[in-house]
């Protein structure tokens, strides 16, 4: 940690330029730069009262991309993410008050008082506030005290994207509380898990640990969820920019706000599935034993339900095959087993249209997409589906026309360029 003068001076002269580089790359630093700048000015104005001698810290933690794996992680199978170079960054010091003041740009600022963790409270359900106090009630409940701080904190990760922009705040939180009052003793999966609880337990959304897994640990990642809250993750070295791709995110720009039981509906028929055989998930079940009872599951069930099942069994398994492909430098094959994860999620898992809108943008992005290709590259739906992002890798020398072709339907700045990053949650100025 440093005094909040000698941060700012660090920035500005450039001391810390190393360290930002070997978080966002060389071509990020001047970007990279000035926004940490803004933070911690930030940080001076609102909670600094003219004290530059505060102890402070630069905190970051990155949102992460899908590679493989679309609706696996629930059903305790495998996922192949990366972590990215779109974070939530803070700048924030200890306050003693037993009060955590925390100010993100574009939605205020909070308090929460550090007395009152043991519980959720029912008027933060959905709201930032609880995701605080949830990470805050996870750092506690292993043993450490939390005495409050205050924090200045921007992101970049796009809300809505799938790039798990919630999931990047509370491994931040999870970095912020770590490095302030216990001495980074919380290894990175543990933080995960903490976030997790944060977002289950306080916030009311029942989500899986992918996300956090992903953020907090960095890079390109093969992680298996098939013991509960226990995942095993296997780095995996790769360079996309050598292969003559780039990992292009297209934001369609659609709202997920009113497609929550499209959403609800995929995990429920994947779990009726299992419960057919006794499991709690479809990891649990024998891919033969399933395909044996595909008559009595279609009676039951209905065919929809079989027909998901039948994309996690494979997608379970082309997840394995995408890490074997990336581990061997082989990256046609892996272009081509994204496309079939593609087909996949739109032929069997059915999570590109939703419902009978006349609005259905992402089988037009794929389609663009596909178009602008012209057959080279690969692209898949991103995350959740129904509405949101898709994924496309582009070959370097389609790269304008593609951005071009895709930002004519949906808007200037909606392909966005991401470069795989190689640290989770980290503090900068050390």
């Amino acid at each position: 940690m440093q005094k909040l003068t000698e941060l700012l001076s660090s920035l500005a002269g450039g001391a810390l330029d190393s360290r930002l580089v070997s978080i966002y790359g060389p071509q990020g630093l001047s970007y990279a730069r000035e926004r940490a700048l803004r933070v911690a000015r930030g940080f001076a104005e609102r909670f600094a009262a003219g004290d530059g001698k505060r102890s402070v810290l630069l905190a970051s933690a990155p949102g992460r991309a899908e590679l493989g794996g679309n609706h696996t992680d629930h059903q305790r199978g495998r996922v192949l993410c990366a972590s990215i170079g779109l974070d939530a960054l803070a700048c924030a010091g200890a306050n003693g008050l037993g009060l955590i003041r925390l100010y993100s740009e574009g939605y205020g600022e909070l308090c929460v008082d550090t007395a009152a963790l043991s519980a959720p409270v029912d008027a933060e359900r959905g709201h930032t506030a609880a995701l605080v106090r949830g990470v805050a009630a996870g750092i506690a409940a292993r043993g450490f005290r939390v005495s409050g701080f205050d924090a200045y904190v921007a992101s970049d990760v796009l809300s809505g994207s799938g790039l798990s922009s919630s999931a990047a705040f509370e491994v931040l939180l999870g970095c912020v509380m770590n490095a302030l009052f216990c001495g980074g003793a919380i290894p990175p999966l543990e933080l995960a898990a903490i976030g997790q609880a944060a977002e289950n337990v306080y916030f009311g959304k029942p989500c899986g640990l992918l996300d956090q897994t992903a953020c907090s640990l960095g890079g390109v990642s093969a992680i298996d969820f098939a013991t509960p809250g226990h995942p095993q993750v296997e780095p995996i070295a790769c360079d996309f920019e050598r292969s003559g791709h780039s990992l292009c995110i297209v934001d369609t720009g659609s709202c997920h706000d009113d497609l929550t039981a499209e959403y609800a509906a995929i995990p429920d028929e994947c779990r009726a599935v299992a419960a057919h055989f006794g499991a709690d998930a479809l990891r649990g079940v024998d891919p033969a034993a399933f395909s044996a009872e595909i008559p009595a599951l279609r009676r039951s069930l209905g065919d929809r339900a079989v027909l998901r099942a039948m994309h996690f069994f494979a997608e379970n398994e082309r997840v394995s095959r995408q890490a074997a492909a990336l581990r061997a430098g082989d990256f046609a094959a892996f272009l081509a087993l994204v496309n079939e994860s593609g087909r996949s999620s739109a032929e069997l898992l059915e999570n590109l249209w939703a419902g009978n809108a006349r609005e259905q943008p992402i089988p037009l992005a794929l389609a663009l997409a596909r178009d602008a290709l012209g057959g080279a590259g690969a692209c898949r739906v991103h995350g959740g589906g129904f509405a949101g992002t898709i994924a496309a890798f582009v070959p370097h020398g389609l790269l304008g026309s593609f951005t071009a072709r895709l930002e004519a339907v949906f808007g200037p700045g909606s392909c966005h360029v991401l470069r795989v990053r190689p640290e989770g949650g980290a503090i900068i100025d050390c």
